[in-house]
C-alpha cells in the first residue's frame, strides 16, 4: 500500500478529530461570519510528487481557501432559497461520506441501501400528507427533479402519439404549458430537447403569478388534438404563490394532460396544518418535484422526485439501462438505475432519514412556521417604511420588495447591502419591476436576524 495511505489509515481518529475541531468552530461562529466576500484572490498551487497527506491539505484549505466560504448555512442568508442544515442532517451527511454506497438495488448481492432510501421516501410520503401512489428517488436539486418527472410526461407525450420517444427522439407534437415556471422547467425542457423557448405561456391573474384558470382552459381547448403537458407552481420563488392546483386537477377529469407540479419548496408548506390547504388535490399529480436541501434544511444535493407508480413502465422505459444486460431484468429487480437519470448516486437519502426520524413532524412544523413568522416580521417592516414598498403581500416565507423612490438605485442599493457581509438577498424581477427577494427556510433564523437586517439596510439608505 502506498505509505501515506496506510499511515492515514492508522491515524485516522486524529484526522477526523480536527476535521470536527474545525466544523464545529465554522458552525459555532455562522452568525459572525460575513455572507460576502471581498477579497477573492487565491494563489494557484503545483500538484506535488508526494502529497502533503489529510492534516496538510486541511491546514492549506483554511489557509488559503477558508476565506472564501460564506455563512450560506447561516441565519441571515436570504439569497435564492437557501437552507441550512440541522445537526441531525450533518451526522448523516457525514456518514453518507463515511459509508460511501452506490445506492440502486433493494436486493440481492452487494449494495442495498436502496431500502434506506425507499424507507426515507415512506416518511417523507407521510410528513407531506402524500399516499403512497408515487414512486420516489433522491436526486441532486430541484432541476433533476423537474427533469425527471418531465422526462417521463415526454414519454407519457410519445406514446399518445405512437412514439417511443426514448428511442426515436422528440418531435413536434407535444406541448408544455406554464403560467410562471421555474428557470430550472425551463432549462429541463432544454435538456430534453423540446426546447427551452417552446413553453406555451398560460396567462396569470391580476397582480399574481398564479395561472388564469379560463386562458388555461382555452388553450387546453385549443390543444386537446395535442399531447400536453402542464407545469403547476406549488409557490413561486418570488411570491411563493400557488396554482390552484383543485380547480387544475377537476379540469384534468375533462382533458386529457400530465400534471407536473414544481413544489420545490412549496410542498413543505404540507407541514403546517394552516398552510396544508394550498397543496388539496396535489395527490392528484402526475409528478411532483421536493427539493430537500431548501425547506427541510439538509446539505446541498438533495431533492426528490415523486411519479406515481401507475407510470411506472414509462419511467423505466425512459431512464432503463437497456444496453447493459449485467445490470438485471428491471421489471423483477427494483433498481434506481432504470428509474432516474444517474447510474452512479451517492446514499442521499441519509441525511434527510436522519433528519426525519431525529425531527418528526413537530419539528418541521416549527421550521416552516419559524420560517413564515420570520418573513411577516419583515414584511411588516416593508409596509410600514416609508422607504421601500412590497410588491406582492407576503403569502409563506418570501419577501419581495423595492425602493418606494428612486427605483433605478435597486441594484446599487443591493450591491451595497449584500457587501456589507452581514445579510444576503438576492435581485429579481417582478411584473417588470426590479426587485429585492428574501427567503426564509434557514431554521436558525430568529427576530434578532430581522432586526439586523433593518439597521443594515437603513444604513445603505443614508450613504446611497
Amino acid at each position: 500500500m502506498f505509505e501515506l495511505f496506510e499511515n492515514e489509515l492508522n491515524s485516522l481518529d486524529a484526522i477526523l478529530d480536527q476535521v470536527k475541531k474545525d466544523s464545529l468552530g465554522f458552525l459555532e461562529n455562522l452568525a459572525d461570519r460575513p455572507t460576502y466576500v471581498a477579497d477573492q484572490r487565491i494563489r494557484p498551487a503545483e500538484l506535488s510528487e508526494g502529497g502533503m497527506g489529510a492534516l496538510g491539505s486541511l491546514e492549506a484549505f483554511k489557509t488559503h481557501f477558508d476565506k472564501l466560504m460564506v455563512a450560506s448555512p447561516g441565519p441571515r442568508y436570504w439569497g435564492f432559497v437557501t437552507g441550512g442544515a440541522t445537526p441531525a442532517a450533518i451526522a448523516g451527511d457525514w456518514l453518507t461520506a463515511v459509508y460511501d454506497q452506490n445506492t440502486q438495488t433493494t436486493q440481492g448481492e452487494g449494495d442495498v441501501s436502496a431500502i434506506v432510501e425507499q424507507e426515507t421516501i415512506r416518511l417523507l410520503r407521510q410528513l407531506l400528507y402524500l399516499p403512497d401512489d408515487f414512486n420516489g428517488g433522491f436526486v441532486t436539486g430541484a432541476t433533476m427533479s423537474n427533469f425527471t418527472g418531465l422526462a417521463v410526461a415526454r414519454q407519457w407525450a410519445g406514446e399518445r402519439s405512437g412514439r417511443d420517444i426514448s428511442r426515436e427522439g422528440v418531435n413536434g407534437d407535444m406541448v408544455v404549458m406554464a403560467a410562471t415556471p421555474h428557470s430550472s422547467v425551463l432549462k429541463s425542457l432544454s435538456m430534453l430537447g423540446l426546447g427551452s423557448s417552446n413553453m406555451l405561456r398560460i396567462e396569470t391573474l391580476d397582480g399574481r403569478e398564479a395561472m388564469d384558470l379560463a386562458d388555461f382552459e382555452k388553450k387546453l381547448a385549443d390543444n386537446r388534438d395535442r399531447p400536453i403537458v402542464v407545469n403547476c407552481s406549488a409557490g413561486t420563488v418570488n411570491t411563493v404563490d400557488f396554482d390552484d392546483i383543485q380547480a387544475i386537477v377537476a379540469l384534468k377529469k375533462r382533458y386529457d394532460f400530465w400534471l407536473h407540479i414544481d413544489a420545490a419548496f412549496g410542498g413543505f408548506a404540507a407541514c403546517h396544518p394552516s398552510y396544508r390547504h394550498l397543496l388539496n388535490g396535489w395527490e392528484q399529480a402526475d409528478s411532483i418535484t421536493i427539493d430537500c436541501h431548501k425547506w427541510m434544511n439538509v446539505p446541498y444535493d438533495s431533492a426528490v422526485s415523486f411519479v406515481r407508480k401507475a407510470h411506472s413502465r414509462l419511467q423505466v422505459s425512459t431512464f432503463q439501462n437497456s444496453n447493459a444486460p449485467y445490470l438485471g431484468d428491471p421489471s423483477e429487480n427494483f433498481s434506481y438505475l432504470n428509474f432516474l437519470p444517474e447510474n452512479s448516486r451517492r446514499f442521499r437519502a441519509l441525511p434527510a432519514w436522519f433528519s426525519l426520524t431525529a425531527y418528526g413532524r413537530n419539528g418541521f412544523e416549527w421550521i416552516v412556521q419559524n420560517s413564515i413568522a420570520r418573513a411577516h416580521e419583515l414584511g411588516k417592516y416593508i409596509e410600514t417604511s416609508g422607504h421601500f414598498e412590497l410588491l406582492a403581500p407576503v403569502r409563506l416565507n418570501v419577501v419581495c420588495f423595492r425602493l418606494k423612490n428612486e427605483v433605478e438605485k435597486m441594484p446599487q442599493f443591493l450591491k451595497k447591502v449584500n457587501c456589507r457581509g452581514k445579510i444576503f438577498m438576492t435581485p429579481t424581477s417582478l411584473l417588470g419591476t426590479s426587485a429585492v427577494r428574501a427567503a426564509f427556510v434557514n431554521y436558525r433564523t430568529g427576530k434578532d436576524d430581522i432586526q439586523v437586517a433593518i439597521s443594515e439596510m437603513e444604513e445603505v439608505l443614508q450613504v446611497l
